[in-house]
């Protein structure tokens, strides 16, 4: 199961509501600016609810199609979420790592093989994270979150 963003504008985000079709489609484009977070999303949202950060990288946004695999995140939302990202550095994240923990609560996708090393694929995916949001709001954009498994 992986997780994934495609920025786009304001009006693209609202044909992708009215054609959830045509979202499938568009997001096929390999050159859209994305952020793609692999199998290392639950992992850091586990560490942006331990660190109480208003941010859910599955949950947020709007369902765009029946099945839930998409999600748009409107041009307000992106904004605000490049905000909290952007003041919560990945050091204060870091600081919630606890491989114990994290295998102890079946977080995806270890499951109970966390360990100390697996921070870096965090840490790493974070960073592309954040400069994902944090561009996207620069340019006024939305997103489509993509789940695919």
């Amino acid at each position: 199961m992986t997780l994934s963003f495609t920025r786009v504008t304001p009006e693209e985000l609202d044909r992708a509501f009215a054609d959830p079709e045509w979202a499938r489609e568009y997001l096929d484009d390999e050159d859209l600016p994305c952020c793609f977070l692999e199998k290392s999303w639950a992992g850091i949202q586990f560490l942006l609810d331990e660190a109480e950060v208003g941010v859910d990288v599955y949950e947020d946004g709007d369902p765009i199609d029946e099945e839930c695999t998409l999600f748009g995140w409107s041009d307000s939302m992106v904004a605000a979420t490049a905000k909290a990202l952007s003041a919560t550095p990945f050091e204060v994240l870091a600081g919630y790592y606890d491989p114990r923990k994290l295998s102890e609560k079946d977080v995806y996708p270890m499951k109970h093989l966390w360990d100390a090393d697996d921070i870096d694929y965090l840490r790493l995916n974070y960073r592309d994270l954040v400069v994902f949001f944090e561009e996207a709001a620069a340019s006024g954009g939305a997103a489509i979150r993509d789940f695919s498994f």
